[in-house]
């Protein structure tokens, strides 16, 4: 019960932030990815701000014996590779996020504004799911 108010918590931090910070209005996405026009530098702080938020609170976090609402912490392994699979899906995401300024945490915060486009992204984002795992098991 504890990790599920917790994960709420996290998840409605999480959401205020993006909305605040403009991260869900993919016209200020893509203001942000348009370096060689009308370059929006404005999230460049907010993701600064998080990456100095993240490397301060670690540090100290990464200290504790174990985490708040679990029994370990669950951390990557050390010698994942890096290989074609995670440079494609790194690729696909970057352009879906280039095209459309969405990505799949933004889009759920973008579902308050009540406009059809984050619910349409959602589709095509399930639908891509459901084709990368139908090309993966035909393998």
């Amino acid at each position: 019960m504890t990790k599920n108010i917790a994960g709420l918590f996290c998840g409605i931090l999480f959401g205020l932030g993006l909305t605040i910070s403009q991260m869900n209005n993919p016209d200020k996405v893509l203001a942000f990815l348009d370096v060689r026009g009308e370059w929006d530098a404005s999230l460049a702080f907010v993701m600064a701000g998080a990456l100095i938020t993240l490397a301060t609170l670690q540090h100290f976090i990464l200290k504790r014996q174990k985490p708040l609402c679990d029994a370990e912490f669950h951390l990557p392994k050390p010698n994942n590779p890096i290989d074609k699979r995670l440079i494609l899906g790194a690729m696909i995401f970057g352009i879906g996020w280039g095209l459309v300024g969405f990505c799949p945490g933004a889009v759920l915060a973008a579902f308050g504004d009540g406009k059809i486009e984050p619910f349409l992204f959602t589709l095509a984002l399930g639908a891509g799911m459901m084709l990368f795992d139908w090309f993966d098991k035909a393998k």
